[in-house]
């Protein structure tokens, strides 16, 4: 059977709130029978944007989190409901029913993505249904794709071995694996978010000239193994990415013109090591 995935590429995600503005146009002030109650005006995101900064001196990026119900397979929240609350659909959509969830404010804390919102004025747990009322009449994606002006976004309904090949061709990742739920929100190039980097330029003297050095060949060694390999582009930059956080000391390896320079760094965060001078 066919079922719904979500996947956020992070690296295209440019923060424009267009997924966030239409949640809120869709579900602000509406009833949706069998579906939702309708969302308070201020407090909730059913969808969530994070930012986050990498980097230190003149080089920084910036990438964008989308974050929201991952529609678990093994979802906690259904754990933690009483008198059925909390059911899954065949299409692989969590609902929250808007009348025996009442009360039941244990689906907030129940939730380890934090995407379980108490509307105080209904006394309800709430959360973004994926659109399954819009899904249901016919629409072939939901609204928040749709608007999404970079392809941030993508729905995906498809069997789950299908979907199980595509996560693995594409390297695709979930958040919080550690946790076994199972979600349906995937995120490619997530190391934009969640891992850090180590970056450089190489340049040399030429005339009493600090030149960029285009061509170098830069090697990341951890203990003392090769791990990764780049070479430096025309203003002589390098950048090796995805690398976890606090992950200790690398060597980096510089050659160019029979000429050879070694820099050890010990990550804490993402960093730019500056020019790097060889002779």
């Amino acid at each position: 059977m066919s079922k719904w995935n979500l996947i956020m590429d992070v690296e295209r995600c440019e923060n424009c709130t267009n997924c966030f503005m239409t949640n809120k146009d869709e579900y602000v002030d509406n009833t949706f029978e069998g579906y939702s109650a309708p969302q308070p005006r201020h407090g909730h995101k059913w969808i969530q944007i994070q930012t986050r900064e990498r980097g230190s001196g003149s080089l920084f990026d910036v990438a964008y989190l989308v974050t929201t119900c991952n529609q678990c397979d093994d979802a906690p929240c259904m754990k933690a409901a009483q008198n059925d609350a909390v059911t899954k659909r065949p299409d692989g959509i969590v609902m929250i029913d808007p009348v025996r969830a009442k009360g039941q404010k244990q689906l907030v804390d129940a939730c380890p993505y934090g995407h379980i919102w108490w509307n105080k004025e209904l006394n309800l747990p709430q959360k973004w249904s994926w659109d399954a009322h819009l899904l249901d009449q016919g629409w072939a994606s939901p609204r928040s794709e749709q608007v999404c002006a970079t392809g941030a976004f993508t729905a995906k309904k498809c069997p789950d071995e299908e979907m199980a090949a595509y996560a693995a061709r594409e390297k695709l990742e979930v958040l919080k694996p550690e946790l076994n739920t199972r979600p349906r929100v995937w995120y490619k190039n997530l190391h934009r978010f969640s891992r850090d980097f180590i970056a450089g330029s190489i340049a040399k003297t030429v005339n009493g000239l600090e030149e960029c050095v285009k061509g170098a060949t830069v090697i990341l060694k951890k203990d003392g193994k090769d791990i990764d390999k780049k070479v430096t582009d025309y203003f002589g930059d390098f950048k090796f990415d995805a690398l976890e956080p606090h992950s200790g000391e690398y060597e980096i390896v510089i050659t160019t013109g029979g000429k050879a320079k070694s820099v050890k760094h010990k990550l804490k965060d993402s960093v730019y090591l500056g020019a790097i001078s060889i002779e």
